[in-house]
């Protein structure tokens, strides 16, 4: 991370190049194309492509407990952008002192001063500085004056509306998950930690792996069929997510049951690519009735994951 000063300088083998800066979470269908347009003005330029982003997001300290959970992790975002052909990934620990800078100071500062920018490739929509100040218009004049090559992209579409971090999450809330993949430039994915659950699963013949210390959004209660990767291995898995409304459970959980696997796993990282969901939560009228049902998900789920490739 770079923090505007001294120490925690970025990699020099990143300065001097194109850069773009934004949130950039989920790295979206929009994103891709910024950062294609970067890679073409990195090369003309002869510098690196470098994308710029923030930890934590800018609105987590201006608007404390009202942002909503991030699509990516700073690790996972790293690992797309540069999947989308960035050179390497900056990221600028947000404080309030820098959500402060005016526009003209965060651009001396980051643009010119700590990354040494001799391009810049910014969507429609990117502001800067104290209260958002500086605008895609601004930044156009300060870049020339600087002779700093700026270029800014329009907004990508699907279906007529704007590809977007907050349409993903709409469409994940409302467990579409494969229409928020056709808007993502990867599946999307979570990560938790295998923790010890009530073991209801083993007893219904379908045991499932707990997970909790989940940093990012979860898509609507239901069962999905997901890829798990265990130590970057793909296994197939059907998810629930929810409560378990036949047992009386109210409290919302994430239970990976994977397929034709094992092994123990408590205290384990297990990473889900989301496919499709099979079908939303629903009360069944007992055990034989909800063994049933699973045993008609998991045939669902295996479908699904066939049409894709290496499962």
């Amino acid at each position: 991370m770079i923090p505007l000063s001294t120490a925690d300088a970025p990699d020099p083998r990143l300065l001097g190049g194109a850069i773009s800066i934004g949130n950039f979470d989920g790295v979206h269908r929009g994103h891709a194309l910024l950062i294609k347009r970067l890679c073409r003005l990195a090369e003309r330029i002869g510098g690196p492509a470098v994308a710029v982003t923030f930890d934590p997001p800018p609105a987590a300290i201006l608007r404390p407990g009202q942002v909503p959970p991030p699509l990516t992790t700073i690790a996972r975002r790293e690992a797309l952008l540069r999947r989308c052909g960035a050179t390497g990934v900056v990221v600028i620990r947000t404080t309030a002192d820098l959500l402060k800078q005016s526009p003209e100071t965060f651009f001396r500062s980051v643009v010119q001063g700590g990354l040494q920018a001799r391009g810049m490739v910014e969507g429609p929509n990117f502001f800067f500085g104290r209260d958002r100040a500086g605008n895609p218009h601004l930044l156009q004049r300060m870049c020339g004056e600087s002779e700093i090559e700026c270029e800014i992209v329009e907004p990508t579409t699907a279906d007529n509306r704007m590809v977007s971090s907050t349409r993903i999450r709409e469409l994940l809330r409302c467990g579409d998950v494969q229409m928020a993949n056709q808007l993502l430039t990867a599946p999307y994915q979570l990560q938790g930690t295998v923790v010890r659950g009530a073991g209801r699963g083993r007893t219904l013949g379908f045991p499932t792996a707990n997970l909790a210390e989940i940093p990012t959004l979860i898509p609507a209660p239901g069962v999905y069929a997901c890829r798990a990767l265990i130590a970057g291995q793909p296994h197939a898995a059907a998810v629930h997510i929810g409560p378990n409304p036949t047992f009386g459970d109210n409290s919302t959980k994430v239970e990976v049951h994977l397929l034709d696997f094992s092994q123990n796993l408590y205290g384990e990282p297990i990473d889900l690519e989301f496919h499709g969901q099979v079908r939303e939560v629903r009360q069944f009228s007992g055990a034989a009735a909800l063994q049933a049902q699973l045993s008609d998900d998991l045939q669902q789920v295996r479908r699904c994951l066939a049409e894709l490739p290496d499962c």
